[in-house]
């Protein structure tokens, strides 16, 4: 079991781990589906707008309500954040930088890498985030 500072870290922890297992089973299930979705990035400049204002407003709010580096899990939710941030403004500002680098990373070992990546990651958070105890301020 994992201890942190508040119960928002478990709760972020558990929805991005089950994005990620989700995520990565679909992609298990239909291997084609990741190049697909950059394919059509590609070809549709406001979907892929959109997918930068999703990701960078979702990235913003788990910034904004927690930026907490108390503990490793705590830090770890913070960093996907983060993360989240970059990758929306990188899609809002330079959509052809991120789907070449997309399209390159796209050979089937590093497909199946990214698959076994975010199930056991995913995983992994949603065990975290389900039997994490809260100890200290955020009780």
């Amino acid at each position: 079991m994992i201890a942190t500072e508040t119960h928002l870290t478990l709760w972020i922890a558990t929805a991005v781990g089950a994005y990620m297992l989700a995520a990565g089973l679909g992609g298990a299930i239909e291997r084609s589906r990741w190049s697909e979705i950059i394919r059509e990035l590609r070809h549709s400049p406001g979907l892929t707008f959109l997918a930068g204002v999703v990701t960078f407003s979702l990235g913003a709010v788990i910034v904004m309500v927690h930026n907490d580096w108390s503990s490793v899990l705590s830090g770890f939710v913070s960093l996907m954040g983060w993360a989240a941030v970059i990758e929306g403004l990188i899609l809002l500002a330079f959509p052809k930088l991120l789907l070449d680098l997309s399209e390159r990373l796209m050979t089937p070992y590093l497909v199946n890498a990214f698959i076994a990546f975010a199930i056991v990651l995913g995983g992994l958070l949603v065990l975290l985030g389900l039997t994490g105890t809260v100890e200290g301020a955020g009780q």
